[in-house]
């Protein structure tokens, strides 16, 4: 018993270097605050909480007219606003320091897949149409959240200083929501994460 808890006294500083654990802010589509961390050199997974995009107007009217309050309810417009993102992601990487002759800090290109839970809060302007009724009818409104659910891919680039514990990034993706209906999403952001 003694052996083991002295083994895993010594191996507790190598098994340090191995984790670049890291939480920042991401800017882009999803605005998010990010947490990655490594379950091997090449293998990490990272959780992103932050403010979804809004999709185009089309993707909302389309929604009002397959899903109308009544039968007799016709579009006005809409105004919407962002909600909440949530994203667990997995991805691969390899050190890429040599390719660019960096000699300060390294490079890792990267590429994965995740998960991607998307809200939108949408406020509907609307007027019904009544037989007994002829002229302008006034506007109602409705409020709905749009949910979107669905896997995503990215690749992207991160660099880690030598003496700073920080690291920036740039990554591209693409969304494909599949719950309400089937929407492709092209992503991308920049970022910094604080290394600790």
């Amino acid at each position: 018993m003694k052996y083991r808890i002295l083994f895993i006294l010594i191996l507790l500083p190598f098994l340090g270097f191995a984790q670049e654990r890291g939480v920042g802010i991401r800017l882009g589509e999803p605005l998010s605050i990010t947490y990655k961390d490594f379950i091997e050199d090449y293998l990490s997974y990272e959780i992103m909480i932050g403010g979804a995009g809004v999709n185009g107007s089309d993707y909302y009217r389309k929604h009002f007219e397959n899903n109308p309050p009544s039968s007799n309810a016709f579009y006005q417009g809409h105004s919407a606003s962002r909600g909440i993102s949530l994203n667990f992601r997995m991805a691969l990487h390899e050190d890429i320091t040599d390719v660019f002759e960096i000699t300060q800090g390294y490079l890792l290109g990267y590429g994965g897949a995740g998960v991607q839970l998307r809200t939108t809060n949408v406020n509907y302007s609307y007027f019904q149409s009544s037989p007994g009724s002829p002229g302008q009818q006034p506007f109602l409104s409705i409020k709905r959240s749009n949910i979107d659910l669905g896997p995503e891919v990215f690749a992207g680039a991160e660099y880690y200083f030598s003496e700073t514990p920080l690291n920036v990034f740039v990554e591209v993706g693409m969304f494909l929501e599949l719950i309400d209906r089937i929407n492709f999403k092209g992503q991308g952001g920049i970022g910094v994460r604080y290394l600790f």
